[in-house]
């Protein structure tokens, strides 16, 4: 019996040993080592999703794969209420996450990742839940309209919407509408970027701040240093934003509008005090790192976060990776203020 224990121990020393080897083979890149739950994601979407192109997918297929993939629950909220509200084309359905507390709280109203294509209120719960549980806030999800059903900019309309929704009933859903901050993730932050653009420009509802998780801010040229870099193999490829961008800005004349790219706007300044996260691994890097030197130019107090070793789409799993959990307290903390 001794003997085979110490087999049985002695077979796992192995495995453990060939299973580490293959993880740092894996984290290793021409450009530093990827965090080890990374590389094991990438290895993981690889084998699930395979190596199909974009350019061979449909729409519906790959919501179909996206709403498909498997998603933590999210910590608990102490109220959780599915409403539409009124947009510029119809009803917007929103999530509306509550934690403990009484009396006007800051709000966020968060818009979803995605690609403009993909996504929703669903996809992106256990983020918003994190959100609402960590800031004792209140968390607004949107769901926008998508592409290439509605391309741009229907998105656009709706996540305004939204926040002028937000802030004209802020007393009735428990919301001080002083304290009223947006943000998103990749698509999601690419619109929370430009509805304060369109908030400063129409003179619309005041936000307190923007936070930006590695969002799209120039949709007129796919080329810069992170883009040619990490092109593909790394989650979000380049081919892959090319294929978004198509449903999105069917029309090249729109890709420089700075409601698309908002990068491009012609002006920076008096816009809310930004958080910005980027992704050391991310196609979308340096356009995000570019953003936040454009607002620092025009006076805007600026906090840019850069995560080494992660990939896009990692504050999507706060579950899986510590970074991710970081970046959504900081994000929490500058919607209280306390950041």
């Amino acid at each position: 019996m001794k003997k085979i224990v110490i087999g049985i121990l002695g077979c796992l020393v192995v495995v453990a040993v060939v299973f580490g080897v293959l993880v740092n083979r894996w984290a290793t890149t021409p450009y530093g080592k990827l965090d080890p739950k990374a590389a094991l994601f990438l290895k993981y979407v690889e084998i699930t999703a395979g190596r199909r192109s974009f350019a061979g997918l449909t729409p519906e297929e790959l919501r179909a794969w996206y709403n498909g993939s498997p998603r933590a629950k999210g910590r608990e909220v102490e109220r959780v209420e599915d409403r539409l509200i009124p947009g510029p084309q119809g009803e917007i359905p929103i999530r509306i996450y509550a934690a403990g507390g009484t009396g006007k709280r800051p709000a966020i109203v968060y818009f979803h990742g995605g690609g403009w294509v993909v996504g929703g209120i669903d996809t992106h719960d256990n983020v918003t839940r994190y959100l609402a549980a960590g800031c004792a806030c209140v968390v607004v999800s949107v769901e926008y309209r998508l592409a290439p059903e509605y391309p741009f900019p229907s998105a656009v309309e709706d996540a305004y919407a939204a926040l002028e929704w937000v802030s004209a009933h802020a007393e009735a859903i428990g919301v001080d509408p002083l304290r009223i901050s947006v943000g998103g993730d990749s698509a999601g932050g690419n619109l929370a970027a430009v509805v304060s653009l369109l908030s400063r420009d129409r003179k619309g509802p005041p936000i307190l701040r923007q936070a930006l998780i590695y969002p799209a801010t120039n949709l007129s040229s796919l080329d810069t240093a992170s883009y040619n870099q990490f092109a593909e193999g790394f989650f979000l490829t380049r081919e892959g934003m090319e294929w978004f961008r198509s449903h999105y800005l069917p029309k090249k004349e729109d890709w420089g509008d700075p409601c698309a790219s908002p990068l491009l706007a012609q002006d920076h300044g008096n816009l809310p005090p930004a958080l910005i996260i980027t992704a050391q691994f991310d196609p979308l890097r340096d356009e995000g790192e570019a953003y936040a030197e454009k607002l620092r130019q025009a006076g805007v107090p600026v906090k840019l976060y850069r995560y080494d070793g992660m990939i896009h789409g990692f504050v999507s799993f706060p579950e899986i990776f510590r970074q991710a959990r970081d970046a959504l307290d900081r994000i929490a903390a500058e919607v209280n203020g306390a950041g």
